[in-house]
């Protein structure tokens, strides 16, 4: 008999390797669930575990492209290097996974919530965001909403949009979203700062477990998030850091040391520049792998866990803080994360990108709600479909400003219909639209909108 020398791995047979290799507090492909059935669309062998299935949706999602044209910190097109949104997820991608590996828990599943963590982002990243949630929640004068309808239609925080993206706005299938499992959906929920009383409307609470700090694998993409971006927007900045100052920050010296001479004998300044954020990320990772052991050890020894199933019994109901830098650590990011907001984000350059951000996402939500005629077909029949009110371009031009002042202004699923068209926008397709509507001789519209 033949020896088989080639094997093709079964579903069913990755995850029984799952079993064997991860750690008794990992996630488990298997025990994933999602809130519709997987349809078959004529497959015959199945050799995806549900995370890969999830990461594999996320990948070829619309909202995952669009990141290529979303400000991380600067402007993309003001200089071929500055990190994009998608290429900061990337990055937070691939220390997610580092962590994950190093200790034990599932890469797989790490790496889905890592991609889909930003896809709810605004353009102009945390400026937009930040804008749009001040219109919402009736906070921006020129755009004067009703205290009662501002209340109904809830805030914005991008990783609440993110659930929304990923769940509702999604169109691929026969049902609304992408499917995910509700592991990855809460990983992405929980990447950064939540409430479980954030009023965010239409979020699907079931599977988030919203009694938990998270699942190990979300809270490992919380951190990777945060050393991406602290490191690289530090490595994009550095033009406008002071060297002297850069250099006294505790981070840093502990780096240059650990490093000796090879940094000052750099053979260029970019070389030294790359082993000083090298430098910088190694630590902080190195750091929270190593403090999350001692931590989830602990926590395991007080729970008295010693298989799996003991722990998938206490999953739901997790501290947050299992993995996470130890306080020296956690000193040491704050340092680094304070002085690039003082040198970098409070700088003159990104200041001009926070008031872009301002002018372009108010005047363009400011007139939509103004005059609904100016929003485009597609997010008109949107909230035709949803409200059941008449489309607006069936609409009889006589009868068009009762239409709007009894189903329009006052219907907070019209501002939310708003928030999520100018949320899916990129940079430019947000400028062109603006330059459109705003410039007297507008140039010709660019990009493409944000259809799902």
């Amino acid at each position: 008999m033949t020896e088989e020398r080639v094997h093709a791995f079964t579903k069913a047979e990755l995850e029984d390797a799952e079993d064997a290799r991860l750690a008794i507090y990992a996630s488990r492909s298997r025990r994933a669930t999602r809130r519709h059935p997987v349809a078959p669309e004529g497959r015959h062998f199945d050799y995806r575990t549900e995370y890969q299935r999830d990461r594999d949706r996320i990948i070829h999602s619309k909202s995952f492209r669009r990141l290529k044209h979303k400000t991380q910190v600067f402007i993309p097109f003001e200089g071929d290097h500055y990190r994009t949104r998608l290429t900061h997820t990337l990055e937070a991608t691939q220390v997610a996974r580092t962590i994950a590996r190093a200790l034990a828990l599932n890469e797989d599943l790490a790496e889905a919530c890592a991609l889909g963590h930003d896809v709810g982002h605004t353009p102009f990243g945390h400026s937009g965001e930040k804008v749009l949630n001040r219109i919402l929640t009736g906070a921006e004068p020129s755009i004067p909403i009703e205290p009662e309808v501002a209340r109904a239609v809830g805030a914005f925080k991008h990783n609440y949009q993110s659930v929304r993206v990923l769940d509702v706005l999604e169109r691929r299938y026969d049902h609304p979203g992408l499917n995910l499992t509700n592991d990855t959906r809460e990983g992405i929920l929980k990447h950064t700062t939540w409430r479980r009383d954030f009023p965010f409307p239409d979020i699907d609470a079931e599977g988030l477990n919203m009694t938990s700090g998270g699942h190990l694998e979300g809270q490992a993409v919380g951190w990777s998030d945060e050393i991406a971006q602290q490191a690289h927007d530090l490595e994009d900045g550095l033009v406008l850091c002071d060297e002297a100052k850069l250099h006294g920050l505790t981070i840093v010296k502990n780096v240059m040391s650990a490093i000796g001479e090879s940094y000052e004998k750099a053979s260029s300044p970019s070389v030294k520049h790359a082993l000083l954020i090298r430098g910088i990320i190694h630590l902080l990772v190195t750091d929270v792998i190593v403090a999350s052991r001692v931590a989830i050890e602990k926590w395991l020894a007080e729970k008295r866990i010693t298989a799996a199933d003991e722990f998938y019994a206490h999953r739901a109901r997790l501290p947050g803080s299992l993995v996470a830098p130890s306080r020296h650590g956690e000193k040491l990011y704050l340092e680094l994360k304070e002085f690039i907001y003082q040198h970098i984000i409070h700088s003159h350059a990104v200041a001009q990108h926070d008031g872009r951000a301002q002018l372009v996402v108010t005047g363009l939500f400011g007139a939509f709600y103004k005059n609904p005629r100016l929003v485009p077909d597609d997010v008109l029949m949107r909230y035709h479909d949803l409200s059941g009110v008449t489309f607006l371009r069936d609409v009889p031009l006589k009868r068009i400003d009762d239409e709007i002042a009894r189903n329009y202004h006052s219907r907070p699923l019209f501002l939310r219909c708003i928030a999520d068209h100018l949320a899916g926008m990129t940079d430019s397709y947000a400028l062109s639209v603006y330059d459109s509507m705003f410039a007297p001789y507008p140039r010709r519209l660019g990009g493409i909108p944000p259809i799902y």
